[in-house]
């Protein structure tokens, strides 16, 4: 029989080759930490490795997107609640100007004072993040969303809200429902003296007792003084917007009366709402009762300043004024309080995101950790076992090198 020692020694040799690509392979997994350094050497852990890498991208930009919405509401909050401190300073400067003390030229000094502020809570409408965002600019608006001309203040972008999602928030705030969208009145109807009125009769107080009876309809409460000193006053209410007028009879009345006394402070109740009138009103004088309309933060505010600043009006229609002003103030305040609230539960939401984010980052890092990293104990294990099969095919290669007739001639 025939033995072939050059077939041995390719045999040795490919064993070689093969034992040290293999153990170069391993050597890189190693090195790198990963089982899977080409698509060749797994081509599905490759790519679960490769889809868990897409989402923690779009994840890091979702995140990067989400502090820039972060850094934009939190200038809003900070914005809105400087504007609550200057409508604050507004409500008492409007306070002290009621003062029966101060003269002509005290109320003008207030009235430049709030001026001023007037002028700052504009500028605060229309703040601009680091981006040259408007902050309040809802749907879109130009760089300034509001403008201020002649027949007032005008909001100049599209109403409504941006949607927030679930990796996301918006990046503006309803200007329209956070500056403009202010009821008159106490939020239900508005109250105004006659205009033809010749008393000392004014009123500021008034609420709805009972919903579901209002009508939304206008009133006249019109007063009548009996003939001769120490006349009785009293007064009836009429519904103006049904034509022609009726009767409305005030509540309680038992037994019922279209005319009962008046009090002055003593409050006026019909058809669910309520107002007290004060002062003493000649004959014929009128309280007109209409339902709320929508005004805005500044005409609030310029109404203020112009009620101040009326040298001519006498003490009671100053008191009507000052004390409808304070009334929609405090309505404006409370609508800039309800919108930084809102600010305040989407920073709140931000961090929320952020948490289920990083819950998802550490999930995805798991997934392509499970699909390409290298299992350290495994690896040095399955190298010592390469590198002792290396080593035997090099002792086995320089057996057959042996295999020579001129190793057993001496």
């Amino acid at each position: 029989m025939r033995l072939s020692s050059a077939n041995a020694y390719d045999n040795a040799l490919q064993n070689i080759y093969a034992r040290q690509s293999e153990l170069a392979g391993q050597q890189e997994k190693l090195t790198s930490g990963k089982n899977v350094n080409r698509v060749s050497d797994d081509p599905t852990g490759a790519a679960q490795a490769e889809r868990a890498l897409t989402r923690l991208a779009r994840i890091t930009s979702d995140n990067r997107s989400l502090e820039v919405q972060r850094s934009t509401l939190t200038l809003a909050e900070s914005t809105l609640g400087d504007a609550t401190g200057v409508v604050q300073s507004l409500r008492q400067l409007t306070v002290s100007a009621g003062n029966g003390g101060y003269s002509a030229a005290d109320r003008s000094s207030i009235a430049k004072e709030m001026t001023s502020l007037r002028e700052q809570l504009f500028a605060m409408a229309n703040s601009r993040d680091s981006n040259g965002t408007p902050l309040f600019g809802g749907l879109g608006s130009a760089s300034a969303p509001f403008s201020d001309g002649a027949s007032g203040v005008s909001f100049n972008g599209v109403a409504g809200q941006p949607a927030s999602t679930d990796v996301g928030l918006p990046t503006a705030m309803d200007g329209q429902a956070v500056w403009m969208n202010v009821r008159s009145g106490n939020g239900s109807f508005n109250l105004a003296t006659g205009t033809s009125n010749t008393g000392s009769l004014w009123t500021n107080t008034g609420q709805v007792l009972n919903p579901t009876a209002l009508t939304g309809h206008n009133y006249s409460v019109t007063f009548t003084v009996a003939p001769g000193v120490g006349g009785a006053t009293t007064y009836s209410v009429q519904d103006t917007t049904n034509i022609p007028p009726t009767t409305v009879l005030p509540a309680p009345a038992v037994p019922a009366t279209p005319n009962p006394s008046y009090t002055p402070g003593q409050a006026i109740t019909f058809d669910g709402l309520s107002l007290v009138a004060n002062g003493t009103p000649a004959n014929g004088d009128t309280v007109l009762v209409s339902p709320s309309t929508t005004t805005n933060m500044f005409k609030v505010v310029d109404d203020a300043i112009a009620a101040i600043s009326d040298s001519t009006a006498t003490s009671s229609q100053r008191a009507q004024a000052i004390g409808l002003a304070l009334t929609q103030i405090d309505t404006g305040m409370n609508q800039l309080q309800a919108a930084r609230s809102q600010a305040g539960q989407w920073l709140n939401r931000a961090d929320a995101i952020q948490s289920v984010q990083e819950g998802r980052t550490i999930q995805l890092e798991a997934d392509r950790s499970r699909a390409e990293d290298l299992d350290m104990v495994k690896g040095i294990s399955d190298f010592t076992r390469i590198q002792t099969g290396y080593q035997a095919a090099l002792q086995s290669y320089a057996q057959v090198q042996k295999l020579s007739l001129f190793n057993f001639i001496s």
